[in-house]
């Protein structure tokens, strides 16, 4: 073969190559899109959400490009809760993202015989029926768990070691909402163990909680020493928190909180998860899920506490908060 033969030849293979680069490219199949359904039930958390959304795009997922959000936030309803989660199995979603507990509850029902996996966040996992245990939960369902039978205890523990003088402790709750029964297991026994009272006021509506504590104010002896935050929507939605600070304040009533809100707007104290974190703490279980792994074959994951103290608010009801207990707390409002 003589020189311009070759020539010729190597022409022509670079020529086929430069026609055939873009025609591979055409035919390479496209990146997966992931369609992935969120039920938030309440503004309230929000974070959750937005600390979810932060950690998968931190494990390579860009919402708009390989990943597309619907987002429902609800707001306590729980109709839509429903509703949602059944337009999501209609939608076909490649994953359902549920925040808190009653929603993963809905979610889970709505999906229990099409396969879509659920992530849930914040959910109560006790008597919930929401997962076989913390190490297999089973179905199409794993997340990021609410620690609420811990944290309770937790919470009458350092109320008492900041007010040791308390005897009468006052707790409202809603006594259908799921967290409700396991933070009462573990509270009840708790205080007993310490010879305090716990002033049960369930409810059903936040009317009841309010017209409770309008009797009390009426009285000369308000009947009780301190208030503890219950795990529900009636302590945390802005009115059900707005009407027990409100009277905590006017009657010079420890309360022992939870989040760090309460404590910057009046609780002594408060034990909580950092909402923000509880949602990446659920990314790297989606991404699993989305890459192959059965759901329910990923345990569930239990957040860290937080200790947020008011130092402020502690001086003027003249309790103290010792060296030790201050040395614990992620954060200290002076």
């Amino acid at each position: 073969m003589n020189g311009k033969n070759r020539v010729w030849i190597r022409c022509t293979l670079l020529v086929v190559v430069i026609v055939l680069i873009p025609l591979l490219g055409a035919c390479a199949p496209k990146p997966k899109t992931y369609q992935v359904g969120i039920l938030c039930g309440s503004d309230a958390f929000l974070e959750v959400v937005a600390g979810f959304k932060a950690g998968m795009a931190n494990l390579g997922y860009v919402e708009g490009e390989n990943v597309i959000y619907d987002m429902q936030a609800l707001n306590a309803d729980p109709t839509g809760e429903q509703h949602a989660a059944e337009r999501f199995v209609s939608n076909k979603v490649d994953l359902i993202f549920a925040v808190p507990t009653e929603p993963a509850v809905a979610a889970q029902a709505a999906t229990r015989e099409t396969g879509i996996p659920v992530v849930f966040a914040y959910a109560g996992i006790e008597n919930s029926g929401l997962v076989n245990s913390v190490r297999e939960p089973g179905g199409n369902i794993t997340g990021v768990r609410f620690p609420g039978p811990e944290q309770i205890s937790k919470r009458l523990e350092i109320l008492l070691e900041l007010a040791p003088q308390v005897r009468r402790v006052w707790i409202g709750y809603d006594r259908n909402y799921p967290n409700t029964s396991p933070a009462l297991e573990a509270l009840r026994p708790l205080a007993a163990s310490r010879g305090v009272t716990l002033v049960e006021v369930p409810a059903t509506t936040l009317e009841e909680l309010e017209a409770d504590l309008a009797s009390r104010a009426a009285k000369e002896d308000i009947g009780i020493d301190a208030i503890i935050l219950m795990p529900d929507i009636f302590n945390h939605s802005p009115d059900g928190w707005a009407l027990i600070r409100g009277f905590a304040a006017q009657h010079r009533v420890p309360v022992a909180g939870s989040f760090l809100y309460t404590v910057e707007q009046g609780a002594v104290f408060g034990n909580a998860n950092d909402l923000v974190r509880v949602g990446e703490l659920a990314a790297p279980l989606a991404d699993k899920i989305l890459k192959g792994a059965p759901a329910g074959t990923i345990p569930v994951v239990t957040p860290d506490q937080a200790l947020y103290i008011n130092y402020k608010v502690a001086q003027q009801l003249g309790l103290t908060v010792s060296e030790g207990l201050l040395g614990q707390a992620d954060e200290v409002i002076r």
